[in-house]
Order: C-alpha cells, then structure tokens, then sequence
C-alpha cells in the first residue's frame, strides 16, 4: 500500500448506543432501526476497518501484516511489534456505559495470559481480558458530553453523600473522615459496592428519595435519580456523588489514564486510545462485573480532572496527554487555509467531521473526504495537502 486509502470501518452496536448520532455522521438513514454506539478506525482483531486498494476492500490489519514498515513507519512497525499502536473511535452515548476502568500494561499482560490458562474463550460472557494491551485514551467530545471520571475530592464525597445517604451510609462515611487518603477510599469504594442485597436495597431507596428532593441543587445528584430509574437495584447508582462529574463542551478532552475509574454518561464523542478492547467493569451494566478484578487495577486516588484545550502548532490543533502509541489533533481548512501534511511521520487516521475536503498525495492523486469518511495515510507516503472547507481530526504516534 503506498497511496492514501479511503477506509470503511466497523460499527459496533450496543444497548446503550444512538440512534441517530453515528447515522448522521454516515450519512445514512437516521433514525436507525438499531442503536449504532461505536464507530471503530483502525486494525483490532474485533474489529479492523477495511481499505480500498486497486479497486477492491481489504482489512487494514492484513495490509499491516504484508509491509509493516511502509505503512507503520520503520521505528513505529520495530516498536510495536508490526501492529497499529492505536484505535480511533466515535462513541455516541444515548444511555450511560457501565462503570469501569482499564488495566495497565503488566496487568493486561498478566491478566491475558491468567484468563487463557484457565481456558476462557475470548468470546466467554466472564472474558475481563481480550488482550494483552493496556488501553489508556483521549476522549475529546464532538457534542457535550457528560462523563464521571476518576474519584472526587474527599470533602465533595462527604458533602453529596451526607445529603443523600446521611443515614444509610453514616459508618462509611465516618471511616472515610478518619482516613481520608487511598487506603481508606479503597475500603469505602469497596465496602459499597460489595454490599448484600438487602443492605443494597435500603442505600439505593435513600439516595433515590433525596436525589429526587436536592436534583436540582447539582447535576451529579440528578444523575443518580437518572440512573435509580434505568439500575433501580444497582448501588452503582451513587457513583456521580463520589466520582467527578465532568461535562465536555464540544472541542474539550480529557484523558484517562490506566486504572482510572469512570463512566460515560450521555453525548458523542472522539475516543482515541491503545489498541485494545480490555474492560473491567463494576456496575450499571448487563456485562461481566468483577469488582474485585475492578478493586485490584483502580487508582485510589482523590483528584480534580484536568480539561484539555488544543494548542495551536502551525496548522493543526493538538491535544496533549501522557500517552506513547498515539496523538489526537484537529484540522481545519477552507478557502484560504491549505493544510500540508508533514514529511517526518508515522501511520495517520483522518476523520472528516464537518464539511467537505480533498486530500491530495504527493502524485497528484485526490480522495474526496467528506463528513463521515476517514481515511488512512502510510508512512511511505511522503507528502500530502488537504484543501476545502471542513473540521477533520488526526491520530498519529508520535515519533
């Protein structure tokens, strides 16, 4: 493969999907008859995009395998071991995810390896690990979009739980007061969560009830009457009060490192993360729970989430996170701004999100990417320019 290729990609359809968000981006009829949730660029094993070469499709993963350098790039291709680092996805949310977390690289690889000792196929409804990847991402929102991320200053804890759970919940409470730091977040998250039915059951009546009075005193304490109505015996439920509420406005990300704990909530949005599909969820969920798996790979730690901007280098605008296998940037072009690819680059996924643009290849040759279509650039090709009047978002590894 040594021209942009234009890309068809897979798209995965769950409970908690839209209906219209991923349609309208497509293109095709909206709403559809099944709920569409994601929308998968690059070379996983469930799920690779197909690329249009010489006139027919083939998946990306094969043409990966048949010249990894050229398309990866050399010190990309030697690093990664001849695969795409990375996996691009639009999420449309119309109901919120389960609450989960995602391991790191050691956990991944032990947890890969454990669950294929004891002869779980990667198909099997308990499957924690579907490889041996870690999966930190960037999710950067298209539309608002509202997350819970990581665990809320202790003193917030506190504060929404006293108004909802006073009585239900007052021994947790007190034990977080006297340890105030991981060891005692670590017990107070576990303890709930780990609550018999009949416990369960009273804390989840409390918090419904005064959830339902002080709604619209915070959104987070709105969510949990929200979330009481779709999970009513799910103690999951009061997550919003002790995890942050963020709500992206569109441009915004954020990035989720591995072991941090959170739950998509509502909105459409980019999700650039490492090639991996491992989940490890803990509730507000009809999949495979396992909150001690959960409790093992969870960063106790109480913090306030940093939102991204994009900072403008030369023509594009870049995200910036901690992660090594990839990089999420914007573009935008019109009539009097070309942008020109760099000459210095790994393996490149450009979605069109807006408008209309031509990506020209340093022959002359031109794809028309329009809203909804993607595309991806080899490293063998040396230059390209996209020109037209559109927003289009680029993932890349750094070098």
């Amino acid at each position: 493969m040594k021209n942009i290729g234009l890309l068809k990609n897979i798209v995965k359809e769950y409970s908690w999907g839209s209906y219209t968000a991923i349609p309208r981006l497509l293109g095709k009829r909206s709403p559809y008859d099944k709920p569409q949730a994601e929308l998968w660029m690059g070379a996983h094993h469930s799920g690779s995009s197909m690329v249009k070469t010489g006139g027919k499709w083939e998946p990306l993963s094969d043409l990966i395998k048949k010249n990894p350098a050229g398309i990866l790039g050399k010190k990309c291709a030697e690093k990664y071991g001849g695969e795409l680092p990375y996996l691009l996805k639009v999420i449309a949310a119309s109901e919120p995810l389960s609450i989960q977390a995602h391991p790191n690289l050691s956990q991944a690889k032990n947890g890969f390896k454990r669950e294929n000792r004891f002869g779980i196929s990667l198909d099997s409804f308990k499957r924690n690990y579907k490889d041996a990847n870690h999966k930190p991402e960037c999710v950067c929102a298209l539309s608002d979009f509202e997350v819970l991320c990581g665990f809320r200053p202790f003193s917030e804890i506190v504060s929404l739980l006293t108004k909802t759970c006073p009585v239900t919940l007052k021994k947790q409470l007190n034990a977080l007061k006297k340890n105030p730091n991981s060891s005692g977040l670590k017990s107070f998250f576990t303890n709930i969560m780990t609550m018999d039915f009949d416990r369960n059951k009273i804390v989840i009546s409390e918090a419904t009830e005064n959830s339902r009075i002080f709604a619209v005193e915070n959104p987070a304490i709105k969510w949990v009457f929200t979330l009481a109505g779709k999970y009513p015996s799910d103690i999951g439920i009061i997550a919003p009060l002790f995890l942050n509420y963020i709500c992206l406005k569109p441009g915004q990300a954020m990035f989720l490192p591995a072991g941090e704990l959170h739950a998509y909530l509502n909105g459409v949005a980019l999700e650039l993360m490492a090639n991996s599909d491992n989940v490890i969820r803990g509730g507000l969920t009809k999949k495979h729970i396992d909150l001690r798996e959960l409790s093992n790979i969870v960063n106790f730690r109480s913090h306030q989430v940093r939102i991204i901007l994009p900072l403008k280098k030369r023509n594009e605008y870049i995200y910036k996170t901690q992660a090594r296998e990839f990089a999420l940037s914007k573009i935008s072009v019109d009539s009097g701004k070309t942008y020109k690819g760099s000459q210095r680059r790994n393996a490149e996924i450009i979605l069109c999100t807006e408008g209309k643009s031509v990506i020209t290849g340093p022959e002359g040759d031109r794809l028309n990417v329009s809203k909804g279509k993607s595309v991806i650039v080899p490293a063998s090709v040396k230059s390209y320019r996209i020109d037209g009047k559109a927003t289009l978002f680029k993932s890349q590894t750094p070098l």
